[in-house]
């Protein structure tokens, strides 16, 4: 059973493949992908630029961390004129801290500067790979559009295109059924001649229509020799009258 269904698996996929080749097309692929790759330039754009912003964010904090190191330092001497050592101590304690802090920060704003690197390097190397593949893009699509049009400039010529069949199916049912009407005619014209078709409206068999054509025939023969006779009377010599008559 499940070879079986391997197979039935194995056709479907096939007839599946053979018809998503023969709706694709290489143009509209073309420009989704070109399209995907744009997006994901402006996603490592939106990712540089979110660590750029992390990036600054930490640096205004290292600021004012430094700047409040100056003036813990500052108090710490005034304290110190002032014959304060525990506020002396104190200030001194916050600016350990402060300075702490700023070390861990340094080694945050590195790591991020890192990132942005290595994101910047992501991004040129990317929109080097877009622009390649942008003008193999319209080069593979002229090619496509051309050898498409060359296609069917060849099926117009040699008549295997499925428009071209049509119209060359029609010319030879036209032909077709010239050809069975001349037919038809000359075989008309062929039985009406040797007299096996009978008119139209003559209710007369052939016997009677060959009977007719005799009489009809031997009627003409009998006026033209009656004819020839009062002509050939008509224009005899008229005899000379002898002198003295």
């Amino acid at each position: 059973m499940a070879g079986l269904w391997q197979r039935f698996s194995l056709i479907f996929k096939s007839k599946a493949s053979t018809a998503l080749n023969r709706a694709e097309n290489p143009t509209e692929t073309l420009d989704y992908s070109y399209e995907q790759m744009l997006e994901q330039l402006q996603n490592v754009k939106r990712g540089v630029a979110d660590v750029v912003t992390a990036k600054k964010r930490l640096e205004l904090q290292t600021q004012t961390i430094e700047q409040n190191v100056v003036k813990l330092e500052t108090q710490a001497r005034q304290a110190v004129a002032a014959n304060r050592d525990d506020l002396a101590k104190e200030a001194l304690q916050r600016k350990a801290a402060a300075q702490q802090q700023l070390q861990t920060l340094d080694a945050q704003v590195q790591q991020l500067q890192a990132q942005q690197d290595q994101l910047v390097a992501g991004q040129q190397q990317l929109e080097t790979r877009i622009e390649s593949f942008r003008s193999e893009k319209e080069v593979i699509k002229a090619q496509y559009s051309a050898a498409q049009a060359q296609v069917k400039i060849g099926e117009a010529a040699t008549g295997i295109g499925k428009g071209m069949q049509d119209t060359g199916m029609a010319i030879q049912r036209a032909r077709d059924k010239t050809e069975q009407l001349q037919a038809r005619a000359g075989a008309i014209e062929e039985l009406t001649a040797a007299g096996t078709l009978e008119e139209l409206g003559d209710s007369r068999d052939h016997i009677d229509r060959e009977l007719a054509q005799i009489s009809s025939q031997s009627q003409v023969d009998d006026e033209l020799a009656k004819l020839k006779a009062e002509v050939g009377a008509g224009d005899a010599p008229a005899k000379e009258i002898e002198p003295g008559s």
